[in-house]
C-alpha cells in the first residue's frame, strides 16, 4: 500500500520539475550540469544526482558529444498525453495560419505555466526575412516576451504582483529591482493599450507585438503575438498589427466559448 509523501520527496519532485523547467528553456541545445546548479541554486552533487535519476525514467537524456541535458522522450509521449486535455492548438490553427499569411511574419501561440510563457505553436509567414526566437515546447519567463507580457498585464493585480516581485528575484540576469520597475511600467502601458510591444528585449534587432486571450471568465489562458525584425516594425505596422491581433484574439475567444 502507498502512504503518504515525506517531505524528502516532495523536496525531490520540486527540485526534478525546477531542473526540467530549465531544460526546457533551451530546447534542443540542452543545458551542462555547471549551469543547471547555477541556475536553480542547487548543489552541483544534488543536480547530478536527480539527473541521474531523471535519466534512467527516461525524462531527461545527455548528448553524448557535448555532454549537456536535455529533456527526454518520456517527457515528450506526457506532454502529449497531456495534450489530448489541454492542447489549444487545433481550436487556433486556422485563426494562426490565416494570420500569419496575412501579416507576412511570424505568429507565436503561448500558453502560461506557473511563471513562466510556453511556446505552444509557431507559424511562419511568407516574409524573406523570418524571426524564429522560440521553438514549439520552449518557455521563458512571463513579461520577458511579447506573449508573456500580455498575459502577465491581465492578471489579477495581487497574483500579478507576486509574480513580478518572484521574477525580480529569479532572474538576476535580467537587473533584479530593475527588471521589477521595468516590468511595472510594461505592464501599465499594456493595460491601457490593449496589447504588449518588446523591442530588443529578448533577442537583438527583433520586435514583438502581442495580444491576450481570454477565457469565458476573463483570465488570459493564453497570448498570440507577432515577431518581426526592427526594420518591419514602425509606429503605425505596431498598431496595425495590435489592432490584428485583437481582432483575432476576439474571433478565437468566440470559438472557444462556442466549442466549450
Amino acid at each position: 500500500m502507498g502512504g503518504k509523501a515525506t517531505q524528502g520527496d516532495v523536496g525531490t519532485i520540486e527540485r526534478a520539475v525546477q531542473l526540467m523547467k530549465h531544460m526546457a528553456t533551451a530546447g534542443r541545445r540542452g543545458l551542462p550540469l555547471t549551469r543547471l546548479a547555477s541556475d536553480t541554486g542547487l548543489p552541483y552533487s544534488t543536480v547530478h544526482r536527480l539527473l541521474q535519476r531523471l535519466i534512467q525514467q527516461r525524462m531527461v537524456v545527455q548528448n553524448e558529444s557535448n555532454k549537456r541535458y536535455m529533456l527526454g522522450p518520456l517527457a515528450f509521449e506526457l506532454g502529449v498525453a497531456a495534450s489530448m486535455s489541454f492542447d489549444l492548438r487545433e481550436p487556433c490553427r486556422r485563426y494562426l495560419l490565416s494570420l500569419a499569411e496575412e501579416v507576412g511574419d511570424t505568429v507565436y501561440l503561448t500558453v502560461r505555466s506557473g511563471a513562466d510563457a510556453v511556446c505552444l505553436d509557431r507559424y511562419e509567414g511568407p516574409s524573406p526575412v523570418r524571426v524564429l526566437t522560440l521553438e514549439v515546447g520552449s518557455r521563458r519567463p512571463l513579461g520577458l516576451g511579447a506573449g508573456g507580457l500580455a498575459m502577465l498585464a491581465f492578471l489579477p493585480e495581487e497574483e500579478r504582483e507576486a509574480l513580478i516581485a518572484s521574477l525580480a528575484t529569479d532572474v538576476p540576469a535580467k537587473g533584479g529591482s530593475r527588471l521589477e520597475i521595468d516590468l511595472h511600467k510594461a505592464v501599465a502601458r499594456c493595460r491601457k493599450e490593449g496589447y504588449a510591444f518588446i523591442r530588443n528585449q529578448v533577442n537583438p534587432g527583433v520586435s514583438a507585438v502581442g495580444v491576450p486571450l481570454f477565457d469565458s471568465l476573463d483570465q488570459p489562458i493564453a497570448a498570440i503575438s507577432v515577431a518581426a525584425i526592427d526594420g518591419r516594425m514602425g509606429p503605425a505596422r505596431i498598431q496595425s498589427l495590435a489592432s490584428i491581433l485583437q481582432t483575432r484574439a476576439r474571433a478565437i475567444r468566440k470559438a472557444l466559448n462556442a466549442a466549450a
